[in-house]
């Protein structure tokens, strides 16, 4: 049987590696570890954070290697390691956003229900919400902004509203590649992890195969097939590294998250993004940015006090331009009425 080589494991090369096992003889390369939840409680996180050990995102990697930071002048990019890749660190949204594409005459319609097929989806979740999670949902109905109940990828009846859903859900209620991955297994495929991948062969326009760093030693791996799902940020390294090309640019789609005072609000107990306003030009959801809460100085509020809104906003409504000039940069704390 043919070989194939899938690089990464998250949602894209869980994905291949569970079609293509059977046709072919799937290996999987993976350059992160075994994925484990954050085992360091909140409490503890705002001890370091008070006594002044949290000044730089990037010393999350020290404590969970799973979630991986880089920052650049105005932002701070954040990405999984690991099996499962940045799916283990989502929040397991199923927000269909496709009507652009479809307005364009792609229409995607089977390809979300085979998806719908394979994946539980539900907004079962609202049965679990505190209070002041409702409250805001009801602000927002009275303010004619039309929340819905984000619809959540996995079985919500494991839920227990540890609002630790970006660090890798300890109940395993949230969906996230590694059950792909287990398919995948179940079928014959092999998964390797802390194996990096730095290039694939090419001999007379075809890949053979990649070269591949594990420890200190490098692997040459033989394929039919190469799927490069390394994901935004790594699959370009190893593309320039094989000869191939690649423009340097990056789109990525920045979140913005201020926060207010609110007594008890316990949104760090609670279920990440459980609801969506969706309007015209931009995105709201209630969301507790665990990085600026931990980071940034301005979000001097304890953890159970802190109620946070992600926002997001549209590229027509701001520019590249006008996110630099104005203050958008970093999260911030903010008053909101609570009417």
């Amino acid at each position: 049987m043919r070989r194939a080589i899938v690089v990464g494991s998250g949602a894209g090369g869980a994905t291949a590696a569970k079609e293509l096992q059977g046709k072919f003889e799937v290996t999987v390369l993976e350059a992160g570890k075994e994925f484990r939840p954050l085992s360091l409680s909140l409490p503890t996180m705002e001890r370091l954070k008070r006594i002044g050990l949290l000044f730089d995102e990037r010393e999350i990697q020290l404590i969970f290697p799973a979630m991986q930071i880089r920052k650049t002048e105005d932002m701070i990019l954040v990405n999984g390691i690991g099996l499962g890749g940045t799916t283990t660190l989502c929040t397991g949204n199923a927000v269909r956003m496709d009507q652009d594409l479809r307005a364009s005459g792609i229409n995607l319609d089977a390809e979300f229900e085979e998806i719908y097929q394979e994946i539980p989806i539900t907004t079962e979740h609202q049965k679990r919400w505190h209070k002041h999670t409702r409250r805001l949902f009801e602000i927002c109905q009275e303010m004619g902004l039309n929340p819905r109940p984000t619809p959540k990828m996995g079985n919500y009846d494991r839920c227990i509203s540890c609002g630790r859903c970006v660090f890798g859900c300890p109940q395993g209620a949230k969906w996230d590649s590694r059950r792909f991955l287990e398919m995948a297994q179940q079928k014959g495929a092999q998964v390797i992890t802390g194996c990096k991948v730095e290039r694939v062969v090419i001999e007379d326009g075809r890949a053979t195969g990649v070269w591949a760093k594990e420890g200190w030693a490098r692997r040459f791996y033989p394929a039919d097939l190469v799927i490069l799902a390394a994901g935004g940020l790594a699959t370009p390294v190893i593309l320039q590294n094989s000869g191939i090309p690649c423009e340097p640019r990056l789109f990525v789609d920045p979140v913005l998250c201020v926060a207010t005072e609110w007594s008890n609000a316990l949104q760090c107990k609670e279920i990440e993004m459980p609801f969506i306003v969706r309007q015209k030009h931009f995105i709201l959801s209630p969301y507790f940015d665990y990085l600026s809460f931990l980071f940034n100085k301005a979000w001097k509020y304890p953890a159970r006090d802190t109620l946070g809104i992600m926002i997001k906003l549209s590229w027509r409504t701001l520019t590249w331009e006008a996110f630099q000039k104005g203050n958008l940069r970093k999260p911030s704390l903010v008053r909101i009425s609570r009417g």
